[in-house]
């Protein structure tokens, strides 16, 4: 049921939604904020599971015709392959994929491998007959889409018959499966076209065989986890999604493994193992969520402002939230407590808000959990650290208290302050504690970098170094987990003020 602007969504169990549609290529594409806007009317849950919106097609990429393979995978835009595609269907007429007079069959049948070579390229060529008239029979939705399928079933003809002169053309063979793929998308609803999971289908057949010719190809490896993500979304929470989604992470973890310098591919890796998670029994859920928020993390540490998986992140710590409140909350005390997980999602919500304040979905969930925060600060937990000014102390005179963060830095707490900051977070009054001037405090604007650190001047624990233009602040956090969250949480309050968007945090945490 969707709710009008001036009603507050209800918190639905398991209900988190992941930035959706992913992107085919991860090495040509870059989030941009020309991203396309998301349905208002979904503002009523985070929800889960790819559910709210569908963008339009997320490839914005195929390969050109003229590909070659000491290229690597050069690609195009759709209107320079509109362009370059309109020029050869001039002067080419109108090309047709045939059987009869093709170059594929100009073979000299004198030769001693001439009867194996024919019935070869018969194969290839029945094949390709029967892909074609799956793409030929698809139409556009709208004038536009018509117009984009007339440029996919030209490059598919293009491609049919670079495969026919030569069947280890692996570039070719990826190629086509992209335009299988994108041709998917193209499928009316209600027509009589294939359906789409024919195509896609069809599509992780050329992948494969691509992927077969040539096993570092990682673009085919991601683009035909996609492929198989689509086709397991259309299988609801059965058994052959299951299976599907199983292959779909085998096929991101291959492409993290050829090119681990790719936070979409780790972002959507993520994403198939949350939609996995939920199929599952139980037993097994738990270790895949784990490894999806892993994932989702890695992907956050490539590219810091990467909003989709910051908002993951945040989605899928709502989710296990959940589940661990519902099954009656931490089993031991090494285990991070619902409310403590719930406020650790409400930070990546938050941030991923602050970074795109024009997002509906993201700021339909921020509603829904800027409550579990620890208002007026982002983040409250504890640290251990010497004392003020002092930073080389001997290991006695560290001292575990309590901090603050927000959107202007880091703050130490003393006694009084912490019992001031306990009263606001029981009562909400949402009044700022008074600065101490003893205290270890690092301003956002001077920070240079973060990370986690071993040092042996320091206290055993998880240590952590906030290097700053006054020189390193060394801190030890809890555990290794904390330190996680303590670095993710800085990180992310530095890359908002990076980027001009201090002020729609500080609206958060403040407003």
């Amino acid at each position: 049921m969707s709710a009008t602007p001036e009603e507050e969504p209800q918190l639905q169990n398991g209900a988190v939604e992941p930035e959706p549609e992913p992107e085919r290529e991860p090495e040509t594409e870059t989030v941009t904020d020309a991203d396309p806007q998301l349905d208002e009317s979904k503002e009523t849950a985070i929800q889960s599971n790819d559910a709210v919106n569908s963008p339009p097609s997320p490839v914005e990429h195929i390969a050109g015709p003229e590909l070659r393979k000491d290229q690597g995978s050069r690609t195009f835009t759709m209107r320079e392959l509109l362009s370059e595609l309109k020029d050869d269907e001039t002067s080419e007429g109108e090309y047709r994929h045939t059987t009869n007079g093709s170059e594929g069959e100009r073979r000299d049948t004198s030769s001693p491998y001439s009867q194996e070579s024919i019935q070869q390229q018969q194969q290839h060529i029945d094949q390709n007959n029967a892909t074609m008239d799956l793409i030929n029979s698809v139409t556009g939705v709208d004038e536009e889409g018509r117009s984009r399928q007339r440029i996919l079933t030209f490059a598919a003809r293009r491609y049919a018959s670079a495969i026919e002169r030569n069947p280890d053309d692996y570039d070719a063979l990826y190629n086509w499966a992209l335009v299988l793929q994108e041709s998917a998308d193209n499928v009316a609803p209600d027509s009589n076209s294939p359906s789409k999971d024919d195509l896609l289908e069809e599509a992780c057949k050329k992948y494969d065989e691509a992927t077969r010719l040539c096993p570092t190809l990682h673009d085919a490896y991601y683009n035909w986890a996609i492929a198989i993500s689509d086709r397991a979304k259309m299988r609801g929470r059965t058994k052959e999604a299951e299976e599907l989604w199983k292959q779909a992470t085998k096929n991101y973890e291959k492409a993290v493994q050829l090119n681990w310098n790719s936070p979409q591919a780790l972002n959507n890796w993520g994403l198939a193992l949350q939609e996995l998670s939920a199929i599952v029994p139980a037993r097994e859920k738990q270790t895949i969520v784990k490894s999806a928020i892993s994932k989702f993390r890695a992907a956050i540490q490539l590219q810091f402002d990467f909003h989709r998986a910051i908002y993951n992140l945040g989605t899928v710590l709502y989710g296990l939230a959940e589940d661990t409140l519902r099954t009656g909350g931490s089993v031991n005390s090494k285990e991070v407590s619902p409310n403590e997980l719930y406020s650790q999602s409400a930070i990546y919500i938050a941030a991923a808000h602050a970074l795109k304040p024009n997002y509906s979905v993201y700021r339909s969930a921020l509603r829904l959990v800027r409550s579990m925060l620890p208002l007026p600060f982002l983040k409250v937990g504890y640290l251990t650290a010497p004392p003020a000014g002092k930073p080389i102390a001997p290991h006695s005179d560290w001292k575990r208290s309590q901090f603050v963060l927000n959107h202007e830095g880091l703050q130490q707490l003393d006694k009084i302050e912490q019992q001031q900051v306990l009263q606001n977070l029981s009562g909400r009054s949402g009044e700022a504690v008074t600065s101490n001037k003893l205290a270890v405090k690092v301003d956002i604007a001077d920070i240079v970098s973060v990370s986690a650190c071993a040092d042996l001047t320091l206290p055993p624990g998880a240590g952590l170094c906030i290097d700053t233009i006054h020189g390193p602040v060394f801190m030890v956090a809890d555990s290794w987990d904390s330190l996680d969250g303590w670095l993710d949480a800085i990180l992310l309050v530095y890359t908002i003020f990076a980027r001009g968007k201090s002020d729609v945090l500080a609206g958060i945490i403040t407003g």
